[in-house]
């Protein structure tokens, strides 16, 4: 075959002629780190802990009611700390309504709250529970609950009734521990 520099598989064989391969190069090889397994068990355990740590037939020994208002104050702090409260002078830094929820559903929200209010650090937050008028009976249902799952959470030093401007009578203020 006649050598021409016109045909490009010439070319390309007249440019590789003393071209020798390359040794084989040992590469790197990387382990895949695998992901920290999530513990699914252990969030459930724990999601139930907190279901499981407010109960709806909690009677506290004492308690500072006065008729249909809720107050509460836990053992070991001054009154001083409840009458602030009541008149509004923590800033609510969080809140969350209870509207429409049944009990059970009422109870995983309130304990998943303060908990999350308790990392974040939060003191003072604002429980909406309704008057009760959508209730069978029209009675308030989750505001005589509320009180007792509030008196079981440890994280809770005090709760009053909210002002008039922030729900009155169909919400509370609780004061979480620092």
């Amino acid at each position: 075959m006649a050598h021409t520099d016109d045909n490009p598989d010439d070319l390309f064989s007249q440019a590789v002629k003393d071209v020798r391969p390359l040794r084989p190069v040992a590469r790197a090889e990387h382990p895949v780190k695998k992901p920290k397994p999530i513990p699914k068990q252990f969030l459930r355990d724990e999601q139930q802990a907190l279901v499981d740590s407010l109960s709806d037939h909690f009677i506290p020994a004492h308690e500072l009611e006065t008729g249909e208002e809720l107050l509460y104050l836990r053992d070991g702090h001054t009154p001083d700390i409840l009458r602030k409260l009541r008149k509004g002078k923590w800033v609510v830094q969080a809140h969350i309504d209870l509207h429409g929820l049944i009990s059970d559903e009422a109870r995983l929200l309130v304990s998943s709250f303060i908990s999350d209010c308790k990392k974040r650090g939060i003191r003072c937050v604002r429980i909406v529970h309704g008057k009760g008028l959508g209730s069978r009976n029209r009675e308030p249902i989750l505001k005589h609950k509320l009180r007792g799952w509030l008196m079981q959470t440890d994280e809770v030093i005090a709760y009053a009734e909210a002002k008039k401007q922030d729900g009155g009578s169909g919400a509370v203020i609780v004061l979480l521990k620092a």
